[in-house]
């Protein structure tokens, strides 16, 4: 049980549930993307926005796993429009073939949730040889919006209607190296440290949806770009935190979201129709938040996306 339960000025709070936030929102003419829904908040997420009538494409890196959810959705809602595409998000390979495949398919796409990501892992290297966080958190979301940037510009065109994304923050991007984001050192293993490099990974989520909301206001595109914090989930992002895991499970049913809460600040940016224009902000329990003040320096959100277009245009 979520113990703060007062609600802001969205008329929600941190114990809001994601069906509570979306509840009479018809989305029946929508199309989703939820990267990382196989668990946790991104199953949640892709389930409840399902349940609104959004036709939601899971981007799984088990298809096993996403096979089961996906009919596991459909048996509680069998009018749920849902498909479960492979998608591993630590390699740029993976990414390409999901963004053709989807690209292929004629969809249009409303909403991208940028979702997936892994936590304080010991030191690993992406397919593509970049500091595995790094790659995950933020790099392969950052390709993914990118391949699919047009799709989504020819969707709100034709259907005059505004598209969002939504990328998947953490308060832990107030604890990131000190200098934010290490651009000579991302594959420093020697000075790696799990925490500061997730906390890196997340703070380049807001820098990247700030740069992006910026770009699409001067561009003219009817396009949204946001970042939220969950709070802070039981879920299986703290398997690599060994006996401290158990110790989270334990006394989380007390102190910590369930799962329903976790995605609620996800739908409800992506879905309510209160964000109508809101862009370039940060969320957390349901309501506008201030971010650490290197998530808001715009040169810092302008070097990183520099950065990050060399290396994936390597």
């Amino acid at each position: 049980m979520w113990l703060f339960k007062r609600n802001g000025p969205s008329g929600f709070s941190s114990a809001s549930t994601a069906e509570e936030v979306t509840n009479g929102i018809d989305a029946s003419d929508l199309t989703a993307i939820v990267t990382g829904a196989s668990s946790g908040i991104g199953l949640e997420t892709a389930r409840v926005l399902a349940k609104r009538g959004v036709h939601v494409v899971m981007g799984i890196r088990n298809m096993g796993v996403g096979e089961k959810v996906k009919q596991g959705i459909i048996k509680e809602n069998p009018a749920a429009k849902i498909d479960a595409v492979q998608l591993d998000l630590s390699s740029m390979h993976s990414v390409r073939n999901f963004a053709s495949h989807f690209k292929s398919s004629g969809l249009p796409l409303n909403i991208l949730i940028n979702n997936a990501g892994i936590m304080v892992p010991p030191f690993t290297l992406s397919p593509d040889n970049i500091e595995l966080q790094f790659a995950t958190n933020y790099l392969g979301h950052f390709l993914l919006t990118h391949l699919l940037l047009d799709t989504m510009k020819k969707t709100a065109r034709d259907t005059k209607r505004e598209v969002r994304i939504v990328n998947l923050s953490s308060v832990a991007h107030r604890s990131s190296y000190r200098e934010g984001i290490r651009f000579d050192k991302i594959n420093d293993e020697k000075s790696y440290s799990k925490l500061y490099a997730y906390g890196q990974s997340k703070l380049a989520n807001i820098l990247h949806a700030n740069e992006l909301a910026r770009r699409l206001k001067e561009e003219g595109a009817d396009i949204t770009a946001n970042s939220v914090h969950p709070g802070v989930i039981t879920t299986n992002l703290f398997r690599h935190l060994g006996i401290f895991e158990g110790v989270v499970s334990s006394i989380g049913r007390l102190v910590l979201k369930n799962v329903q809460q976790g995605a609620s600040t996800t739908c409800y940016v992506a879905l309510h129709p209160q964000l109508k224009g809101v862009s370039g902000q940060y969320f957390s329990n349901n309501n506008l938040d201030k971010a650490d003040a290197k998530a808001t320096d715009k040169d810092l959100a302008a070097k990183l996306w520099d950065y990050t277009m060399d290396l994936i245009n390597k």
